[in-house]
């Protein structure tokens, strides 16, 4: 589909930050538009320019709180279609619900499918998102998907910033995949975790597979959300004679006492993005350096840049 129009850049009460720094890589201004809501709470958003045959870009993470935000996004693209934008994009850097991808217990829905056909009956057109739960989820929706991934980011900073004698570690099997495509751009080795969760939200780390003993040990995980996980894993490298544990995760979701448990932990340096606005409990750690966020706001700028010129954005994947 070629689309004629100007890019046109909006953003719901997500990430408006975000939206402003993609906004200044494009060089254009965030599109105006009301984002109040009524006494009520329900959401009263108003376009408050044309987007008549424009090629529309909404900036809005479906980060906590969940259902607020995936709200204010159908109700932004529905607006959108019915003032005649000639395309709407969804630019969600985080997709919420990506965990309940498949039927892995009895009775349970697979909430990953129900979101994504919401998203496309409201009018999204395309979607733009970064690092997905499980990639299979591209294919739950009916419209084209550019599925980004913040590696690029992350490991660039690695190289502005080497570790010796690193080894990347995934947290569990089914990360071994994305460990594996950080270890082989930073050229170090690579482990894994055995790990068993009995329920959500708790995760038991059984053993390590690989040798880590006195190496400097990166684990790389797409999200944080208790830091059950990460910290346990965390244990497990420093029992098993890890010297210093870091960890990197695009999508810092990091609820409940999540901080409290990272601050406790082995892990000596968190590396996030800034997919999720950075929580303001997470302040401390960064002021004492250990947690730095890194911004993908470039990164999807040049994907918008891409999809509206109709070019590659394949350069941008790893």
């Amino acid at each position: 589909m070629s689309v004629t129009g100007n890019i046109k850049v909006f953003s719901g009460n997500a990430h408006p930050l975000l939206a402003e720094e993609i906004c200044s890589h494009l060089s254009c201004d965030l599109g105006r538009a009301s984002t109040d809501r009524f006494s009520d709470g329900e959401f009263n958003f108003q376009i408050e320019e044309n987007a008549r045959g424009a090629d529309v870009f909404i900036i809005q993470p479906t980060c906590p709180p969940t259902d607020q935000n995936l709200m204010e996004l159908l109700i932004m693209i529905d607006a959108f279609q019915r003032a005649s934008a000639e395309r709407v994009t969804a630019v969600i850097p985080y997709f919420g619900y990506g965990r309940s991808d498949k039927k892995d217990r009895p009775r349970v829905p697979i909430a990953s499918k129900l979101v994504a056909n919401l998203i496309t009956t409201a009018g999204a057109e395309r979607v733009l998102t970064v690092d997905l739960h499980a990639s299979q989820i591209q294919g739950f929706f009916d419209v084209p998907v550019d599925h980004l991934f913040a590696a690029p980011v992350i490991v660039d900073y690695f190289q502005e910033n080497p570790v010796e004698n690193m080894i990347v570690v995934a947290p569990d099997t089914g990360g071994a995949e994305r460990a594996r495509a950080y270890a082989k751009r930073l050229n170090t080795g690579l482990a894994l975790c055995d790990k068993r969760r009995e329920k959500a939200n708790v995760a038991e780390v059984m053993n390590v597979v690989g040798d880590v003993k006195g190496k400097n040990c990166l684990i790389i995980d797409d999200m944080c959300d208790t830091g059950g996980t990460i910290c346990k894993v965390a244990d497990a490298l420093y029992a098993s004679g890890a010297n210093d544990i870091y960890a990197c995760f695009t999508h810092a979701v990091l609820s409940g006492n999540a901080i409290e448990k990272l601050s406790n932990s082995h892990l000596k340096k968190v590396i996030v993005t800034n997919t999720i606005p950075f929580c303001e409990k997470g302040r401390k750690l960064q002021v004492e350096g250990r947690i730095e966020v890194l911004s993908v706001a470039k990164l999807l700028a040049k994907a918008i840049k891409s999809i509206h010129d109709e070019t590659s954005v394949s350069s941008l994947f790893i």
